[in-house]
């Protein structure tokens, strides 16, 4: 028998784990009862576990006794991102998929009523104009990523997620309204790609669309951008067709049905 207790795992952090891996995944809100039923664990462990992980804010607990993810885990993600260089992998899916090298182009996710970048690759065009970086959060009612995972939420989602205020606008072109945001999701719905024409900085337009995974439920998006001053109706139809055709590959990858 193997006693080398270095090639043992600990089982309270094996429970940490699976707590935050369910709290992930489950469609539903977990309270510590659920969450005991569900993995078989004591109710009073699972207690004093998910109190240890709402300490290291890898949980959130609401104000129902549910739990949802932590912002601690954003911080995992960032360095993660930043040690296996994620933007260059990414650049190079584009780049390899597409007739578009060196475009500058975007990968992120909804946060609320903010996407938070979790890849960026810029060109040397657009940086002097707009620098995306890992981390960065925007309101999502102005960006193209932002845009489009709104479109896959109902008109009644959207109203309650900007019931207590809309942004302040970041440019005289930012939609200043939620009834202007309702028009732009209607119209993004319709055609299947979205349209920040310089509402996050003058001078830069971005075309994006969105990831799905295998429930056909949007996780992610993508972007890629351009300095509007250079735009043609030519760059503008490559650019919708390279945007549609990398997120469909991504979202048959992870296992929708397109």
């Amino acid at each position: 028998m193997n006693r080398d207790p270095v090639n043992k795992n600990a089982p309270a952090l094996e429970r940490g784990i699976a707590i935050l891996d369910l709290v992930a995944t489950s469609k539903d809100k977990l309270t510590v009862s659920q969450i005991s039923r569900a993995l078989g664990i004591a109710k009073s462990s699972t207690h004093a576990l998910c109190v240890t992980l709402v300490n290291l804010e890898l949980l959130i607990r609401s104000t129902d006794q549910s739990f949802r993810l932590g912002p601690h885990i954003m911080r995992w993600s960032g360095a993660f991102a930043r040690r296996s260089d994620v933007a260059a992998e990414f650049a190079s899916i584009w780049d390899s998929g597409t007739q578009m090298p060196g475009a500058t182009i975007t990968l992120s996710v909804l946060e609320g009523a903010e996407v938070v970048y979790l890849a960026a690759r810029n060109s040397g065009a657009s940086v002097s104009l707009l620098n995306f970086r890992v981390g960065m959060r925007l309101p999502a009612a102005f960006t193209a990523t932002g845009k489009s995972l709104l479109s896959y939420m109902s008109d009644r989602q959207v109203l309650q997620l900007y019931a207590d205020e809309f942004p302040e606008p970041m440019t005289a072109n930012s939609v200043s309204s939620i009834d202007e945001l309702l028009q732009e999701l209607a119209i993004i719905r319709e055609r299947g790609y979205s349209v920040d024409n310089q509402q996050i900085a003058e001078g830069v337009c971005c075309f994006g669309a969105s990831i799905l995974n295998s429930d056909n439920h949007p996780i992610a998006g993508i972007a890629v951008s351009l300095l509007s001053k250079k735009l043609n109706m030519e760059e503008v139809e490559k650019v919708i067709a390279n945007v549609r055709l990398i997120t469909k590959e991504i979202s048959h990858r992870m296992g929708a049905d397109i």
